[in-house]
């Protein structure tokens, strides 16, 4: 079974993603890990990878998804996939179909996590962290005890510059600007689901199981 998983910065996916791929029994390939890992490889691939990354530039499509498709041929991979930050456009998007394709697979299902712009921005504009000893708060869900000030240390709180409004603002309208056509495409293939991402991590959860293993018996049903 492959799932892919989308959602805006701050939906959650990379948690869900993570609970869906321990149910199904499936790897969990988050791309963002997958570089990470990358830093520490020898292969020339991940050496290409690394040296956009140490520019601070994006990796570009053709070597990520050169490394997806080398990452979901490893053994542990043989039950199935949960994709968490891939694909990111609709290049990549039809990439991955071609290549499951001539290995006679194909995305199942697509989990759209669907969070208002309103709630994305509370989520993401409100996290703070301390400078002395790195401790995270958020101001509504975790606030301080002393607005300003860690509850462990003393230490002064700070928010990072890609956690203001205003930043959160153009990461939000560059993540829509290019997911709108990787969801029209997913949905003209009959395969996206688009699950209410607003609510308790448990809740969002149990949602996005039931409606994944909805579609799919009803799509057996079918066949």
């Amino acid at each position: 079974m492959y799932i892919v998983i989308l959602g805006a910065p701050g939906a959650g996916k990379g948690t869900q993603a993570a609970v869906v791929a321990e149910k199904l029994k499936a790897a969990h390939i988050a791309t963002g890990d997958m570089f990470r890992e990358a830093q520490e490889q020898e292969t020339e691939l991940a050496r290409q990878a690394v040296s956009y990354m140490e520019k601070g530039q994006l990796v570009p499509d053709e070597i990520t998804i050169r490394m997806v498709l080398e990452r979901i041929a490893a053994p542990d991979c043989v039950n199935g996939v949960v994709f968490d930050g891939f694909p990111r456009n609709l290049k990549q998007a039809e990439a991955l179909d071609e290549a499951l394709v001539e290995q006679g697979k194909t995305v199942d299902k697509v989990v759209y996590i669907k969070v208002s712009e309103t709630e994305l921005l509370e989520r993401l504009s409100g996290r703070w962290i301390c400078r002395q000893c790195q401790t995270p708060y958020h101001a509504l869900n975790s606030p301080p005890k002393t607005p300003g000030k860690c509850d462990r240390c003393g230490g002064e709180l700070y928010q990072r510059a890609d956690d203001t409004v205003e930043t959160v603002k153009e990461r939000l309208r560059v993540y829509f600007a290019q997911t709108a056509p990787l969801i029209d495409y997913y949905t003209r293939a009959g395969k996206l689901l688009e699950v209410d991402g607003e609510g308790g991590v448990d809740e969002v959860g149990e949602r996005i199981l039931a409606s994944i293993g909805g579609s799919l018996i009803g799509q057996r049903s079918r066949g």
